[in-house]
């Protein structure tokens, strides 16, 4: 009988972090010390309201610090990953690699 991955794990995945959008904006922001706005919108591919949506999210969360300044007149908004922010995603990673190390490889001729 084939083995499913520990159903536990996989609830336990943060859910705030699991959704497409959030990880992918995280990621990038991995990635740098900081970001400016059009710079994660232009990479994600997501629209300058859903980034801002899903961005709110992280900030509530304490995932995300955002930055509102003015470069000269334009406004400019930047976005860094907090301690807590790259600690979640740490964790995310290290949770999601448990889930699928235990999902059955389906081209194995175990059973």
């Amino acid at each position: 009988m084939t083995q499913l991955p520990d159903s536990r794990s996989l609830l336990q995945l943060d859910r705030l972090i699991h959704e497409p959008a959030r990880l992918l904006i995280l990621s990038i922001l991995a990635g740098a010390e900081s970001a400016e706005f059009a710079f994660v919108e232009h990479l994600s591919g997501l629209s300058k309201g859903n980034l801002s949506s899903h961005l709110s999210k992280l900030e509530a969360a304490g995932l995300v610090a955002i930055d509102k300044s003015f470069r000269g007149k334009r406004p400019l908004t930047t976005l860094q990953l907090t301690p807590a922010g790259r600690q979640g995603l740490a964790e995310y990673r290290k949770q999601l690699a448990a889930v699928v190390a235990g999902i059955p490889d389906p081209h194995s001729t175990d059973s």
